[in-house]
């Protein structure tokens, strides 16, 4: 042991009261881990501030230059020395710690910026004159009168040169500056209504990196802008509108067709009170909305606001404040599984529009030889959207001849109203697979096997909520011992899992009964299948485990009977299919999040050719 004490004084250890610059330092490493932390603490002091426009500049990854322009109300020359004094803030009173409306409350920001880099704040209300005043390494200057408009204007210099041992730990500039760019974009999708102008100042050049004007309209229709703004054309056209109540918790946002999932979870943006956080049981609510629709490598994508009484969550659980508290974490996860899936249910048979892009980016039209002269043919008229090509030989109705012996000529009972459907009416069958239906306006490609397959599992998911999960009685009870907390924690949620045919009861001390497993997964090892019940539970506060082990088995099922590849189907079941996937909620993707149709439009298919 002796040889770990080194750092211990031989004598009697004193205890001593740091000095305010130590205590600051202190402070900075926990609020301030890098240039971008900095940004977010002065940004939402401007929102705060009821700023309308927020102009932020940044300078070699912001480590020479963070500069903050707001047209907030301001402070006072007053205000300038207790803004920068260690706990003085004008947000709360201190009196209720969990009533708490604005993004900053604990007065630690300013001075922790202050005691690591050079900090001037200049500011100016409507009513008072502008002033000015400085913190370099905790050191205070005497405020100054300073000329501005009303507004602040925070500036901060050479960020960690008081602790230069800070600045190994950070990253390039270029990284760093991603790191603050990715800050603005989380707050600027916060506020639709807000101004946000992030420029490069580095090298003496300026050069704006990113920009959003403030939207107008309602909120859905400002969010809706703000959202095309930031995350892209593809995520607006693919999102769907959630709005969504239960006991005082409301659920706004946008979230993505399963068809639009990601690689990775770089597109999930989850807000609780207009604040950004990065919160276990938000992810894994939004993970367990999705399902039965995505596989296991792909992530949903989605923008989702929590808003609630700020007495029911607790935000001071963490020094960046990134992390929250609920007192009823069940009811918020239980809101964000129903919400969205209700909307997804809602979306029908709607794939995409990435899926129909990605399809004509494949397609790659026979160049000609550089050499050769162009040759012109005949100019043809193109046929009306509405109206079908005639095959010269037969009625349309029976297809073209079968050329290469891939295309199955199944005769088609004509309707007229049929191509007016969303998915159009049923034309052909080819490689004993993918339907080829005509709609109004182009042409749909479906893959019959997996749409079938989501066809009859969500009828068995219908059956299995109508009916219930058969449960299999064991005929010896299986005695499972662990710890009285573990097993209190089960038994929380023991009629949940009776839903799913999981019924357990205690057995004395920390010991749990298994008297019924579900009768779909046959023999189970119930001891491994409670303990990574158990395991779910304690990181996400709930758990799906059991429901997603009898939905794989249902997608199995539906896998095994649905119609198989190399089966030739006829007119009537092609066009049946087409309106069954019309009327049944996520047809649109397959059991495992693949796309069961593309859709081209006839204009799309024309530029392919050449022909506009």
């Amino acid at each position: 042991m002796a040889a770990f004490d080194h750092n211990i004084s031989a004598t009697q250890p004193v205890i001593r009261q740091l000095d305010d610059a130590a205590i600051n330092r202190i402070a900075a490493g926990e609020v301030v881990e890098r240039p971008a932390s900095a940004v977010k603490e002065l940004v939402e002091n401007a929102l705060d501030a009821k700023a309308s426009r927020i102009e932020v500049a940044i300078a070699d990854g912001g480590k020479t230059l963070i500069r903050v322009t707001d047209n907030g109300v301001g402070m006072t020359a007053d205000d300038l020395p207790l803004a920068l004094s260690r706990h003085a803030t004008s947000k709360i009173d201190g009196t209720d710690l969990l009533n708490i409306h604005s993004f900053g409350f604990r007065g630690e920001a300013l001075p922790s910026l202050g005691a690591v880099g050079r900090l001037t704040i200049r500011s100016r209300t409507a009513t008072a004159d502008g002033a000015e005043v400085t913190v370099a390494g905790g050191a205070h200057e005497a405020v100054r009168p300073a000329a501005l408009t009303a507004g602040t204007v925070v500036e901060l210099r050479d960020l960690f040169y008081a602790t230069p041992a800070r600045l190994k730990f950070l990253r390039t500039d270029r990284a760093e500056m991603q790191a603050i760019s990715d800050v603005i974009k989380r707050l600027a999708m916060a506020e639709p209504f807000v101004t946000f102008i992030l420029t490069d100042v580095s090298g003496g050049n300026s050069r704006v990196t990113f920009r959003a004007d403030a939207e107008t309209g309602d909120m859905f229709d400002a969010l809706h802008a703000r959202l095309r703004c930031v995350l892209g054309k593809d995520f607006a056209e693919n999102a769907l509108a959630i709005d969504a109540e239960r006991e005082g918790v409301h659920l706004t946002g946008y979230a993505a067709l399963p068809t639009y999932s990601r690689g990775s979870a770089v597109q999930q943006f989850l807000y609780v009170n207009g604040r950004p956080v990065r919160d276990k049981v938000l992810i894994g609510a939004l993970r367990g909305a999705y399902m039965d629709t995505l596989s296991r490598d792909r992530h949903p994508a989605a923008c989702l606001f929590i808003d609630l009484d700020p007495t029911r969550v607790d935000v001071n659980v963490h020094p960046a404040k990134s992390e929250v508290r609920f007192r009823d974490p069940g009811l918020v996860r239980g809101l964000i599984v129903s919400g969205l899936r209700h909307a997804l249910a809602e979306a029908g048979h709607r794939a995409s529009s990435t899926v129909a892009a990605a399809t004509l980016g494949a397609l790659q039209p026979e160049q000609p030889a550089q050499d050769s002269a162009r040759i012109y043919q005949m100019d043809r008229p193109t046929p009306s959207r509405g109206s079908a090509y005639q095959p010269p030989s037969t009625g349309f109705a029976e297809f073209a001849p079968d050329y290469s012996g891939r295309v199955e000529a199944q005769p088609v009972v004509e309707d007229e109203e049929t191509q007016d459907h969303p998915l159009g009416a049923a034309r052909a069958q080819v490689h004993e697979n993918y339907i080829i239906a005509q709609t109004a306006d182009g042409i749909v490609i479906v893959d019959g096997h997996a749409a079938h397959e989501r066809l009859v599992y969500e009828k068995l998911k219908a059956q299995m909520a109508e009916t219930g999960v058969a449960a299999q009685a064991l005929l010896i009870p299986e005695i499972i011992e662990m710890s009285e907390v573990d097993a209190a924690q089960l038994l929380a949620v023991a009629d949940d899992l009776a839903r799913f045919g999981l019924t357990i009861e205690p057995f004395g001390g920390g010991a749990i009964a298994v008297r019924e497993t579900p009768a779909l997964l046959g023999e189970v090892n119930a001891e491994a299948l409670l303990r990574d019940v158990l395991d779910e539970l304690s990181d996400q506060g709930a758990s799906t485990l059991v429901q997603e082990k009898l939905e794989a088995i249902l997608s199995r099922v539906a896998c095994h009977g649905s119609i198989r590849t190399g089966r030739q189907m006829r007119g009537e079941e092609m066009n049946q299919l087409l309106r069954d996937m019309e009327r049944t909620p996520r047809s649109g993707q397959c059991n495992h999040g693949r796309p069961t149709y593309v859709e081209l439009k006839l204009s799309d298919i024309e530029r392919l050719f050449g022909r506009t």
